[in-house]
């Protein structure tokens, strides 16, 4: 198994290890420079710079996007490890060549499920660490290093697990791996609602799946079922809409038909008198889908959307 070590920043380490966060946005400051050490699942560590220069914590990866530094607030709030957009730019602008620019692309390493251990439990580093390294350093349990680190990560991962809320512990799937020595290790972890919203908006290719709409700010992740009917946060259970689209997607005066078709409700000119804009979709082919197969709506969303929600 690959995992990654990431140096971290101390202050923003102690701020979220305060929260009680489903997701955090590790960030980079740069707008050009990807990410694509790990895949999806993969632990990443959190490494604490000097003085204190130790292993406090794991999240797990869930993607790497770029965002304008105004949008990675909207999507993370105070996931981004401080209390206001006004600081996190204080905390970002700095960091960039171009120090003018007050709403930068930043680089967003949207991890899930992040656990901070205390400072009993801290790790020291391993003996291949060079000083010199600036972002992080990939480790393969494949190695002997590596495998010595992750079975001190994975000893305090049971005492963490097992010392949470019940209801915490049952968003968290433990499991067997035969790749991990036959040991129980979380090889499942509960994706939250702002890295959900970051794989829909980049499996959609950030353009409404209705209209086209490309202005970030106003597109959303419409759950198809809905999270709180036990609509999982799958991006196949999902469309990328405008905001007001979404609005009556959820509220029943506008469906996607199992072959893909938009449906807009006879309700909205009834009730509002109104609806011009919208009654323009109706009958159209969906727009815009994701490129992979297995993303785009699955039809048992739709049929229940379509039974359940929809005002016929």
């Amino acid at each position: 198994m690959k995992f990654y070590l990431g140096v971290t920043d101390n202050n923003w380490y102690k701020f979220l290890s305060q929260q009680n966060r489903e997701d955090i946005n590790f960030w980079k400051p740069g707008g050009n420079t990807s990410f694509n050490v790990l895949t999806p699942g993969c632990p990443f560590l959190f490494k604490l710079k000097a003085p204190e220069n130790a292993i406090a914590g794991i999240g797990f990866f869930s993607s790497f996007t770029f965002l304008p530094l105004s949008m990675a607030w909207d999507v993370f709030d105070k996931g981004n490890g401080c209390n206001s957009l006004q600081e996190l730019q204080r905390m970002i602008l700095p960091l960039r060549k171009d120090k003018s620019e007050q709403n930068p692309t930043i680089g967003c390493i949207v991890l899930t499920n992040p656990i901070f251990f205390k400072k009993e439990d801290w790790i020291p580093i391993p003996e291949d660490w060079s000083s010199n390294t600036v972002q992080g350093k990939s480790y393969s349990t494949d190695t002997q290093i590596g495998q010595q680190l992750w079975h001190k990560v994975e000893l305090l991962l049971h005492k963490y697990l097992y010392h949470v809320s019940d209801e915490a512990k049952s968003q968290l799937i433990l499991e067997d791996s035969q790749a991990m020595y036959g040991k129980p290790v979380l090889t499942k972890v509960r994706l939250g609602q702002s890295a959900f919203r970051v794989l829909v908006t980049d499996a959609y290719n950030r353009k409404c799946a209705i209209s086209g709409e490309k202005t970030l700010p106003v597109l959303e992740a419409a759950h198809i079922k809905p999270y709180a009917e036990s609509g999982p946060h799958f991006i196949s259970n999902s469309l990328l809409l405008r905001s007001d689209l979404h609005k009556l997607f959820d509220t029943g005066y506008l469906t996607v038909t199992k072959d893909l078709k938009v449906e807009v409700s006879k309700r909205i000119k009834e009730e509002f008198e109104n609806g011009k804009e919208y009654y323009r979709f109706h009958g159209n082919d969906i727009f815009n889908l994701p490129n992979r197969g297995l993303d785009k709506p699955e039809t048992k969303f739709l049929e229940w959307h379509n039974e359940n929600i929809f005002r016929d």
